[in-house]
């Protein structure tokens, strides 16, 4: 790890800055938010309307006055002012006494693997916007691999892959730090462009943009595998007329269209366990795949990459959440790191 378990244990809160949900867990009271990553803000004044589900569910449907903007993409804050103001809506007024009154406010934020350091000092500055007067940064795969219970400080090999909204994470993770790992700019938002851009193609239908994922999850609970429905019905917006209309849409090319993306993933997998040592890839044939991440909910996706792989694929019972608990963990004080006693000489 970079940052010791030790620095971590004096942080008062914890923060997952996700490009598509932002989760603030504080030491004590656990997990206090956990909303989208949205803000709505009016152009006129500059005043704040919305943060968070309210605000998520005006995308689309706002007078030109009120833009609806995402202040975090792909794992990196892109606007620091409005990520804090984001925050502080988010945390609330009560909370936010509460977590001034620390004299010396400690905060952990969650970065993606390899962020360059122009996002790390993005995350910093916005947890300093809240108050905090040290920053630790912690990967993503770290944290979210303490959250869904892998044994990281052993010295065995646990994979790990983070499905996010804008990017494919995966490592090999062993003594408590990452041995190999792969990020890949492909994540839900890339299999909601797959399945949205096919509607257009073939049905000229446009999407309301609220529907991607309901449409996913219409793919039933067999999802992306062949035994799932062979129709849906879709409602949307006729390309040539703009006239409401409705299709049946064929799953089976929609299965198609979201495979595509897939394949990048399915192709990390295969560099990171190729750049790992052969003693850890055998302990893997056991261990398997641990996938978390909201996009790790995307029905199918696990028998997908457990055809493909040949290796056992398990979801973490809170996958969206993962990251943020890991980080809880170490802020309470419930990791051990294993103490390496030196050979006396």
């Amino acid at each position: 790890m970079t940052v010791s378990l030790e620095q971590l244990r004096r942080c008062h809160v914890a923060v997952d800055l996700g490009a598509a949900r932002t989760r603030v867990y504080v030491k004590g009271a656990g997990l206090v938010v956990d909303e989208p990553s949205v803000a709505a803000v009016n152009t006129r004044t500059g005043a704040l309307i919305a943060v968070g589900t309210f605000a998520e569910r005006m995308t689309g449907r706002t007078p030109d006055y009120i833009r609806v903007v995402r202040p975090v993409s792909g794992g990196t804050v892109v606007d620091i002012e409005m990520a804090q103001r984001m925050l502080r809506h988010l945390l609330g007024e009560k909370l936010r006494r509460a977590l001034r009154r620390k004299p010396r406010l400690r905060a952990a934020c969650c970065t993606p693997h390899d962020a360059d350091p122009l996002a790390q000092r993005a995350a910093v500055e916005t947890m300093v916007g809240l108050g905090a007067r040290r920053v630790e940064l912690v990967d993503t795969l770290i944290a979210a691999a303490v959250g869904c219970g892998l044994p990281v400080e052993q010295p065995t090999a646990t994979m790990i892959m983070v499905c996010g909204a804008a990017a494919t994470q995966i490592a090999v993770l062993s003594l408590g730090s990452i041995v190999t790992a792969e990020r890949i700019p492909v994540g839900g938002e890339a299999i909601d462009h797959a399945v949205v851009q096919h509607l257009r193609h073939a049905h000229e239908l446009m999407l309301p943009s609220q529907a991607v994922r309901p449409l996913q999850l219409a793919l039933h609970g067999n999802g992306i595998t062949p035994e799932g429905p062979a129709s849906t019905l879709i409602h949307g917006r006729d390309v040539a007329t703009g006239l409401a209309r409705s299709v049946h849409v064929d799953t089976a090319a929609v299965r198609d269209a979201i495979h595509t993306p897939l394949t990048a993933v399915l192709d990390g997998i295969g560099k990171v366990l190729r750049d790992c040592p052969p003693d850890l890839v055998a302990d893997l044939t056991d261990r398997g795949i641990m996938m978390v991440g909201g996009s790790a909910l995307l029905p199918g996706l696990d028998k997908m990459l457990r055809d493909s792989t040949g290796m056992p694929v398990a979801i973490a019972e809170r996958p969206d959440v993962c990251a943020v608990l890991g980080l809880g963990a170490m802020l309470e004080g419930k990791i051990a790191p294993m103490v390496l006693n030196p050979l006396a000489g």
